[in-house]
């Protein structure tokens, strides 16, 4: 499966995107240039399927948004991130999803990440808090998982910090494109979804990738 992670510079789309795949935290991450690569296998234990996830982690500036919007069409999955420390995140998040559904096939399922709530300190009770923080949620649970319904999209909470809610995100959303190809509803019009890795094991399942076009360095 494909999936995009798309969001402000800084709201740590990278340090999801490698908690994911290496299981660590990058403090200081670079920023990212165009897009970055990575990639997981994941077990869906109720559905028997062991699925290999590709992931496009886009940059979050203007400088680069020709680019990174042509890794959104055909992909099955995106991640909204945005940084519940930073209020104009979330308010850019709006403008995030106009461009995923201008530009991306209209079944992809989008997940709406509220990264770095290690950040919020005792004001969270959720596992991802970390004591001792210097800074102040900005972007309440109660609204975000609001906007979030609102627009048809799954939420959670996470923390690439501490690993919260981290496999979650990409599970949730892993599951609910299931769901869509049992129903038929992908249809084979430029959408890189899934297919069988081997045709005698109808339980693995891996990303049809054609060739890119135009693609970054």
């Amino acid at each position: 499966m494909e999936y995009i992670l798309v969001g402000d510079a800084s709201v740590g789309k990278s340090s999801l995107l490698v908690r994911l795949t290496d299981r660590r935290f990058l403090a200081n991450p670079d920023p990212t240039l165009g897009v970055e690569f990575g990639s997981k296998l994941i077990r869906i234990e109720d559905e028997n399927k062991t699925i290999k996830l590709q992931c496009w982690d886009t940059a979050g500036t203007e400088t680069f948004r020709s680019i990174t919007r042509s890794y959104y069409r055909g992909a099955a999955g995106a991640l909204l991130v945005f940084d519940v420390t930073s209020r104009p995140s979330f308010t850019n998040a709006r403008v995030w999803l106009d461009d995923i559904r201008a530009h991306a096939d209209p079944h992809l399922t989008c997940v709406l990440i509220a990264n770095k709530v290690d950040l919020c300190g005792n004001e969270d009770a959720n596992p991802g808090n970390v004591i001792g923080s210097s800074r102040r949620r900005q972007v309440s649970t109660e609204e975000a998982e609001l906007w979030a319904k609102e627009e048809g999209l799954l939420f959670l909470e996470a923390s690439a910090k501490t690993g919260y809610n981290v496999d979650e995100a990409f599970d949730q959303a892993a599951r609910d494109i299931l769901k869509k190809i049992q129903k038929g509803v992908f249809d084979d019009r430029g959408s890189r979804v899934v297919k069988s890795s081997r045709p005698t094991d109808p339980n693995q399942m891996t990303l049809d990738e054609p060739a890119r076009k135009g693609a970054c360095c």
